[in-house]
């Protein structure tokens, strides 16, 4: 217990440290910020979600004495309670009864919680922290959006305009800008959790702590009825307001869930491929290249939901060869 307290306090310091730094300026903050939910989650995973509960106490408290409440809010939403909640799904399994006569297994085998759900949980946890952080602008979608477009005249007021018509383009990139602002930040959300879990898993892994079996991240699939919901995020994207808005943001982070298990059928359609590692590899960097690209690969994971490509494609698969 001391040592998992020990290893708590430590996390929960790192990840103080590591948000708090962007107070300082440097470019350097900026990463740091964007990883500071990491030592929550190695120690959650490590060392259970007691010590990210304990270490994220501590850590909101530290950063609410010294930069004020609303940093301490901030924090516990967007870093401690992830972590925590996060780490907690990661780990949270079952016994099941696997023998065929009824009889208890000579050892208990253990249903872990789907990789599925963890993401979807990943897109409510990203909606709720954009949207409370949107609100903390105004309490309607006008008032937010007055807000963006205030920020952004105001981080772009130094640019020289030459004439009228530049004049009116910008004020339309402005306007574009503020209405896509919500669903971009509901993208880094979703990114910055799903990054920060992955390299807390690896970690873990590699330390030896990881109670969890590595998965096989090609099965992953979201629950049937995420299909239902994206669906209404969709046809309320188009309604105009603060559920308007709402919708556009669940519609993003159900898109970078999708996109996920798009990537999923690429591994999963090119197991018999030559060359794999070369055209995922080249299927990757082209979505880093051109973020566009995603859209495609979420659209296929959406297909994948609906027409089950993978298990098409395993089922149209021969058995493997018997060993020699």
């Amino acid at each position: 217990m001391i040592v998992t307290f020990v290893i708590a306090i430590a996390a929960g310091c790192a990840s103080a440290l590591m948000f708090a730094s962007i107070i300082s300026g440097a470019l350097i903050s900026l990463p740091l910020l964007y990883l500071a939910p990491l030592p929550l989650m190695v120690a959650a995973l490590g060392w259970g979600p007691l010590a990210a509960t304990i270490g994220g106490i501590a850590a909101a408290l530290s950063v609410g004495a010294l930069f004020g409440v609303a940093h301490c809010v901030d924090f516990a939403l967007t870093v401690a309670l992830p972590a925590w909640w996060l780490g907690h799904l990661v780990l949270l399994g079952r016994a099941t009864d696997t023998a065929s006569n009824g009889a208890a297994p000579a050892s208990p085998v253990l249903e872990w919680y789907p990789i599925g759900r963890i993401l979807l949980w990943i897109a409510v946890l990203s909606v709720m922290t954009t949207m409370a952080a949107l609100l903390m602008l105004g309490s309607d979608a006008e008032a937010i959006n007055s807000a963006l477009r205030e920020l952004f005249q105001q981080l772009v007021h130094n640019i020289p305009v030459q004439d009228g018509d530049a004049t009116a383009n910008f004020d339309r990139f402005i306007d574009r800008l503020t209405k896509i602002t919500p669903a971009i930040v509901a993208f880094a959300a979703m990114t910055r959790l799903i990054l920060n879990l992955w390299l807390a898993a690896k970690i873990t892994q590699t330390s030896g702590r990881l109670q969890r079996p590595w998965p096989d991240l090609r099965s992953i699939a979201l629950p049937p009825m995420t299909l239902v919901a994206f669906c209404v995020a969709v046809a309320f994207c188009f309604v105009g307001g603060l559920l308007g808005m709402v919708a556009r943001v669940v519609t993003a982070a159900l898109l970078i869930d999708y996109a996920l298990i798009g990537f999923a059928v690429l591994h999963t359609v090119t197991l018999s491929l030559n060359g794999r590692a070369f055209w995922l590899a080249c299927a990757y960097s082209a979505v880093l290249l051109f973020g566009g690209l995603l859209l495609p690969v979420a659209l296929l994971g959406l297909a994948d939901a609906v027409f089950g490509f993978r298990q098409r494609y395993l089922r149209g698969r021969p058995p493997p060869l018997p060993a020699s």
